[in-house]
């Protein structure tokens, strides 16, 4: 008989003012399964601070499907911290610690936008290789990394990804290489596809 392919969990950030845009090729190519290897089945989980609905940006009401007293990283696969406009508050403060731990365990955290911004604040960028919306953006945290900071749209440094917020497919494709759920050359053909809005990348999907 045939094994299944084991079950691994992507866990979300979810709070109020949440940028739904940079977090939409991520999750929905991630959960749909299309074009994967098969290595893994994949799984979306939705993290609050409470469990309590939060507000996207966007307008869209988020029930999350567990709190982040009960996130462990021995039970996931990665964290992904999307942007939005309140990562200088005191409330998100717990999902900076929560990549903090993720990354001490060699668990792999992806960041977009003001989400490495935060990283940076808490020091974990000072070491890795990085990117962000500007390399002012972050200086503007009074960082120690700023001689690791890269000008490309999404990077992956061992177990940390990040990406600027207006390069939200360069971030899926980022955290699909790190994951390994897609192999390079149907990232290549999916990248021509939804970055570069060309045709042709759609017929090497389907032939793949």
């Amino acid at each position: 008989m045939t094994q299944s392919p084991p079950a691994r969990t992507v866990h979300v950030a979810v709070f109020d003012t949440l940028a739904d845009w940079e977090i939409g090729y991520l999750a929905a190519h991630l959960r749909n399964g299309h074009f994967q290897n098969r290595s893994a089945t994949w799984e979306i989980a939705y993290v609050g601070a409470t469990d309590q609905p939060v507000t996207t940006m966007g307008g869209l009401r988020v029930v999350p499907d567990l709190t982040l007293a009960d996130l462990d990283p021995a039970e996931s696969a990665m964290l992904v911290l999307p942007g939005g406009e309140t990562w200088d508050s005191p409330a998100l403060a717990g999902f900076v610690e929560a990549a903090r731990r993720f990354l001490d365990s060699g668990t792999p955290v992806a960041a977009i936008c003001g989400a490495t911004y935060a990283l940076a604040v808490a020091g974990l960028l000072d070491e890795r290789t990085h990117t962000s919306n500007d390399a002012s953006f972050l200086a503007s945290s009074g960082y120690a990394g700023a001689d690791r900071y890269a000008g490309v749209p999404a990077v992956v440094d061992g177990d940390l990804v990040t990406a600027s917020g207006i390069a939200p497919v360069a971030f899926a494709r980022a955290v699909f290489e790190r994951l390994g759920s897609h192999d390079p050359g149907v990232l290549d053909s999916w990248t021509k596809l939804y970055a570069d809005g060309d045709p042709a990348g759609y017929f090497e999907l389907m032939s793949a």
